[in-house]
This record gives structure tokens, C-alpha cells and sequence, in this order.
């Protein structure tokens, strides 16, 4: 409340000094007052007085601290550590992360591969078909071979009458 009542009184007194009491007053001795009654009114009842020392820091020589050194060479050293785990962390986890995708890109892989090796065998299935091999080969011209038409790779005729099973000796061969 009464810093409330100071800082009235100090803007009326500014008023005041505002308000050229002679016409006869210069500009600059009006500036003048008016920068009085500023003064008055930012500083408050005391005035703030300012001592300017120089002071000259080229002689001092800064002397060596063991102890703070070897305080600042453990937290170095403690500081490293935690960011080398904490990196050695965040590896592990990215490398997790993009051996998960991987995997999962492998295991599509897989899964078009079957789905591939499916189709191929449904495929197979269907041309080799005894029925369709049998319609393409009428489609053709084709017919079953008569007798002798038929020579085998060893230069044995296959007859197309009944044939009984015969074991034949191996021939030996001489290198």
C-alpha cells in the first residue's frame, strides 16, 4: 500500500515538473526537469549511486588444482562409459529392429516362393496330363507306333506285343 502511495506522489510530482510553471522557462531547462522527476520516479526514495573499479586480472596466474583435476578426469571418465553404454544400447536396438524387418521381408519371400512353387506344380500337373498329351497327339496326326517303329538308344527293337521280364547281364565295358 505504500509503495502504491510513493509512486502516486512520484507521478504527480512528475505532473508537476511537466507543467512549465513560467513561460519564460527554456526547452532545455524543462528537458531538464523532466528527467529529474524520471530519475525520482524509477529509483524510488533512495538514490542508487554507481562506483566504477577497474580492476586488472593480468598478473594472476591460475594455479593447479590435483584434486578438481582428478574430480573432473572420474567424471570424464564416468560420463564416457555411460554414453558408450547408452550408445552400445540404442546399436543393439536398432540392429533388433532391422533384423525383425528382415525377417519379416524373408518370411514374404518364403510365403510368394511356395505360393510360386504351387502354381508351377498345379501347372506341371496339368500338362502332363495323360488325357490332354493324348488329344494333342490325335490333334497332331499322331497315333500309337506299330511294331518295329519304335528303336530304343541301345539299338533294341520294342516290340509292342506282350513282353515278359527278362534279366540281361551287364556288358562289360573296357577303358
Amino acid at each position: 500500500m505504500a509503495t502504491s502511495a510513493m509512486a502516486g506522489q512520484q507521478i504527480g510530482m512528475m505532473g508537476a515538473a511537466a507543467r512549465p510553471q513560467r513561460r519564460t522557462e527554456s526547452v532545455a531547462e524543462r528537458n531538464r526537469a523532466l528527467l529529474e522527476a524520471q530519475r525520482k520516479a524509477r529509483r524510488g526514495p533512495t538514490p542508487e549511486v554507481f562506483f566504477a573499479k577497474h580492476i586488472d586480472n593480468t598478473r594472476l596466474v591460475k594455479a593447479d588444482d590435483p584434486e578438481r583435476r582428478r574430480e573432473m578426469r572420474q567424471f570424464a571418465v564416468v560420463m564416457s562409459m555411460l554414453f558408450m553404454l547408452v550408445m552400445v544400447y540404442v546399436w543393439q536396438h536398432f540392429m533388433a529392429i532391422e533384423i525383425g524387418y528382415r525377417v519379416e521381408a524373408q518370411k514374404q519371400q518364403v510365403e510368394q516362393l511356395r505360393e510360386q512353387n504351387h502354381q508351377l506344380r498345379l501347372s506341371e500337373a496339368q500338362l502332363t496330363d495323360p488325357e490332354r498329351i493324348d488329344k494333342m497327339a490325335k490333334q497332331l496326326g499322331l497315333d500309337a507306333p506299330q511294331p518295329g517303329q519304335v528303336v530304343r538308344p541301345d539299338g533294341s527293337e520294342v516290340n509292342s506285343g506282350p513282353v515278359w521280364a527278362e534279366a540281361k547281364t551287364p556288358a562289360i565295358v573296357a577303358r
